[in-house]
């Protein structure tokens, strides 16, 4: 029999014995496509992740009435100690120290910069580090050292 003279349903197109696709079966895969696609992604999408400070000692903004003896920085995945900066600038964006930060031995998620004895004032905490995943994490925050009342 040759094609044009078989059923519609029975005839086949560019492959040799394979039946036509319908539109149907088309938006079906194509469907099919796309949440096996979404899936990939979302599963994936952990591995993406940078490092993130999940918490700062002092914390950001905050208004102390003791200096703090050091800075300490947690992030929620571990960094590259030797690619970890960390400096306390002060108002003049002068920085109030020359110490590097260490990765803390117990915690290879946490930073500490052990500070001076800082005066009252606004100091800027400006951190870059790089995660293990090979992206680098570059920000800053401000905390305020207030000024003792005087005692009565």
């Amino acid at each position: 029999m040759q094609p044009s003279m078989m059923p519609a349903s029975r005839q086949v197109t560019g492959r040799v014995g394979r039946p036509a696709m319908g539109p149907a079966m088309r938006r079906v895969m194509t469907g099919s496509a796309l949440i096996l696609a979404l899936c990939a992604y979302l599963h994936s999408a952990p591995a993406l992740a940078h490092a993130m400070l999940t918490k700062a000692e002092p914390p950001r903004r905050a208004q102390l009435v003791q200096p703090p003896a050091q800075v300490r920085l947690w992030f929620n995945e571990e960094v590259e100690k030797d690619y970890a900066s960390v400096a306390v600038l002060d108002a003049a964006k002068a920085s109030v120290t020359e110490t590097k930060p260490e990765i803390d031995p117990k915690d290879p998620k946490a930073i500490v910069l052990p500070l001076p004895e800082l005066s009252a004032g606004k100091y800027t905490v400006k951190f870059r580090v790089l995660s293990v995943d090979g992206h680098v994490v570059d920000s800053s925050y401000d905390f305020t050292v207030k000024s003792k009342a005087p005692a009565k």
